[in-house]
């Protein structure tokens, strides 16, 4: 008699992944019906390499349309006995080009991709010119931009702040409070670099944020204004918010993991003379 093989649920091995994509071709990370999205490319991936196997997928957070990621992490709780290198090497094998597992690896039954998350950074790049490579990794400014405008427009953010002007409506979220521990500022060439790192993030929040910084940097918004949109409803931020194409999620921090301080560019658009 062949006794079939079975794990029992307290037993399901769950694996964090860290993964990497270009997003222009998809609607954001989380599933939705009738869209290309990262997570149901991973998901499809998964079930081929499984073999059917029942599998939860869960990540640390979503990412809009057409954002990319350098570091999404997920938790993958899985019925198998393939180990986190042959899960690796057989999804990368059926995902597209633009997604890719960095690495798999075991982790504690209770890990929460999302839940357990401490901290996340994003980094937006600003292209100071037109650049015939990088449309789909910068946001182009054809106006002149004053970094030491923009860098007093970053003061109005650090600390517990309600963002619900910075946001549309989202069911899944029950609070507009974020508490941002930082906003960084580098240039880089032709390149204006910048590292958001908070709590967590609502829809749209960094790449209006940038937007607001932005258009400090053009002097059409005076930094001393800044703090008054979040004392008040205004419809400010949403008019400038900035296009998808130049945001990364840079890294999702658990634990006690050092922040990163180097900002460096993702990509490289500065022309030597």
């Amino acid at each position: 008699m062949t006794i079939p093989f079975f794990i029992p649920r307290y037993h399901v091995p769950r694996f964090k992944v860290l993964l990497e994509y270009e997003g222009t071709r998809y609607s954001g990370w989380q599933v939705q019906k009738n869209a290309r999205t990262v997570q149901g490319e991973l998901q499809g991936a998964l079930r081929k390499v499984l073999g059917g196997a029942e599998f939860e997928l869960y990540g640390s957070g979503r990412t809009d349309a057409g954002v990319h990621a350098l570091g999404q992490v997920a938790h993958l709780e899985a019925r198998t006995v393939l180990g986190p290198e042959i899960i690796r090497m057989k999804a990368n094998d059926v995902l597209p080009p633009d997604i890719n597992i960095i690495e798999v690896e075991k982790a504690a039954p209770g890990f929460h991709a999302r839940h357990d998350a401490k901290a996340r950074s994003y980094i937006y790049q600003v292209s100071r010119r037109r650049t015939a490579f990088g449309k789909r990794y910068v946001w182009w400014v054809k106006e002149k931009l004053d970094t030491a405008l923009m860098r007093g427009a970053t003061r109005a953010f650090p600390g517990m702040k309600d963002f619900r002007s910075f946001t549309d409506d989202d069911p899944e979220e029950k609070s507009t409070l974020v508490f941002i521990d930082e906003v960084q500022i580098e240039e880089a060439g032709d390149l204006v670099l910048f590292r958001v790192c908070g709590s967590h993030f609502l829809w749209k929040l960094v790449r209006r944020l940038v937007g607001v910084i932005v258009e400090a940097g053009r002097g059409r918004l005076a930094p001393e204004e800044i703090p008054t949109l979040f004392s008040a409803e205004t419809d400010v931020p949403s008019k400038l918010t900035a296009p998808p194409s130049g945001l990364f999620l840079e890294k999702v921090y658990y634990g006690d993991e050092k922040r990163r301080t180097e900002l460096r560019p993702v990509l490289t658009v500065a022309h030597e003379r």
